[in-house]
């Protein structure tokens, strides 16, 4: 389950994409060094990069991302001969010394389990004067979910988005779609990869 985030993308779909990532409705993120600042994913466990900057100041951006606020956080890099002059800089302005180590490929039984959670888009947002509690009340009252199945909700200016576990999606957007959230009927569609 991956999704990726690029500069050609509009603003909207990245926007759309990280916090799909960062309501847990999608396990891998694939970025451009347009995710290495301004990120603020909590207790992100990992960042992989894949080619090293030149730059050991956009080095320590990236890996920024994980390992913040006190959480522990794990860095790799994959780095090939042509790279290795790049790695003494970053040395020695984080003050560290590489550990190096070889790649196991894991096996299917290995791979991540796809997320617990998915992600419903609402047509309407914070210009409809919706508010988060607006959707936990329609999700948990004529929807009938329980309020642990309901994840971090985002309003926008013209759209909202909530995650749901995964066993419960097709309730929630079928109770949604028929139903009413302040007693206006919106579009609701699932987000998936």
């Amino acid at each position: 389950s991956s999704l990726a985030i690029q500069g050609d993308l509009e603003q909207r779909d990245r926007d759309e994409v990280l916090l799909r990532f960062a309501n847990r409705s999608c396990s891998v993120l694939v970025a451009t060094d347009v995710a290495a600042r301004g990120l603020d994913i909590k207790d992100l466990p990992a960042v992989i990069n894949y080619e090293l900057p030149k730059n050991p100041d956009i080095y320590l951006h990236r890996i920024g991302r994980t390992g913040r606020a006190g959480q522990k956080g794990l860095a790799l890099s994959l780095v090939s001969g042509r790279e290795m002059n790049r790695v003494k800089p970053i040395e020695a302005q984080l003050e560290i010394t590489a550990r190096w180590g070889k790649i196991r490929i894991a096996d299917k039984s290995e791979r991540p389990d796809v997320p617990a959670r998915v992600t419903l888009r609402i047509d309407g947002g914070r210009k409809d004067k919706l508010r988060p509690g607006d959707i936990l009340g329609a999700l948990t009252g004529d929807a009938g979910l329980d309020a642990s199945a309901v994840g971090k909700i985002d309003i926008f200016d013209t759209r909202s988005y909530v995650a749901i576990d995964r066993k419960q999606v097709g309730q929630a957007q079928e109770r949604l779609g028929k139903g009413k959230i302040k007693n206006r009927n919106f579009r609701v569609r699932v987000l998936e990869n």
